[in-house]
């Protein structure tokens, strides 16, 4: 097997670049020059520098692939850049559809996100569903729904895609939820925000299962929503405390978190920074919620997650042993 994998030293990328290398697949990996490739310092990949809108390196990058695996996104909640999320998250999609379609590639698997439901109000949810939220609760949002719209398109046309909806992508090195857990377990972590709010979680490793069984038994057209189950940041907190021994962070007042991020909002706008509080977090925090049924999944892939538990667990276990 040779696969395309985009986004290849990313945190989902590349767990994937492992996952395949461990399996005997040569792998080639798009990445941009300016790319940070330590999490690809053990790899043995080809790599083709270039653009995710590139569609020459992507072309070259193809050459001779058997999958292709668009992993490459600009994840983001606050302050973001819209344009470049618009270049990255629908533009990249659209070029990489087109070349794999001109080049004939017989499967693509794309990583896109349960976001695409919208806010589906607290209602467990699966495949099936139709978007209600007619507005868009970030750039994020918008630009990956828009990037599924491209997806299902070019496979209505016949091109071999199958698509993958993670929810909450968890792991000891995962960019996003990692630094809070590190603060957690030294004991720094004294304040939270939003214990009600329902996250739905993935083992990264997980997903990356669920992606190399949709090559080889996902039916070309179809989503399929990937997640272990999920828990209240309550609930989360909980647990970790249970394991570790360390207290619970005191929840912020409501009141307290929407009046940081309205301060902090503008500010970091002026500044060109990105502030732990934003409108657009507090938002995500308070008032969306979208809950996901995985079942389709485990039925028609035969995919078998670990669970929320132990998949906290074994994060827990990885953080304090690099302690």
């Amino acid at each position: 097997m040779k696969a395309l994998v985009t986004g290849s030293n990313g945190f989902t990328g590349s767990h994937l670049v492992q996952a395949l290398e461990q399996r005997g697949a040569q792998v080639v990996g798009l990445v941009r020059k300016s790319s940070n490739l330590s999490r690809l310092a053990d790899s043995k990949l080809q790599l083709v520098y270039g653009d995710i809108t590139d569609r020459t390196a992507l072309q070259s990058a193809m050459q001779g692939v058997d999958t292709v695996f668009h992993t490459a996104a600009y994840v983001e909640l606050g302050l973001v850049d819209d344009n470049k999320m618009q270049r990255v998250n629908v533009e990249g999609t659209r070029a990489v559809m087109e070349v794999a379609q001109a080049s004939g590639v017989p499967k693509i698997v794309y990583c896109s996100t349960i976001g695409i439901f919208g806010d589906t109000k607290g209602e467990a949810i699966d495949e099936t569903f139709q978007r209600r939220q007619t507005d868009f609760s970030s750039a994020y949002d918008r630009t990956k729904y828009e990037a599924q719209q491209i997806v299902d398109k070019f496979a209505s046309q016949g091109l071999s895609v199958v698509s993958i909806l993670p929810s909450g992508i968890f792991g000891a090195d995962d960019p996003h939820f990692g630094p809070v857990l590190q603060q957690f377990l030294k004991g720094r972590l004294k304040l939270w925000a939003g214990g009600d709010r329902i996250t739905g979680i993935v083992h990264v490793d997980d997903l990356v299962d669920a992606m190399l069984l949709a090559a080889e038994k996902g039916i070309p057209g179809e989503h399929y929503i990937i997640s272990a189950g999920e828990l209240s940041t309550r609930e989360m907190f909980e647990f970790l405390s249970q394991q570790t021994g360390i207290s619970v962070p005191k929840e912020a007042p409501k009141s307290v978190v929407q009046l940081a991020g309205n301060i902090l909002d503008p500010i970091g706008r002026v500044l060109k920074w990105q502030p732990p509080l934003s409108r657009e977090r507090v938002h995500y925090i308070y008032d969306r919620c979208v809950r996901v049924d995985a079942t389709k999944a485990r039925q028609q892939l035969g995919w078998q997650p670990r669970s929320v538990e132990e998949t906290l667990s074994e994060i827990v276990k990885t953080l304090q042993q690099s302690q």
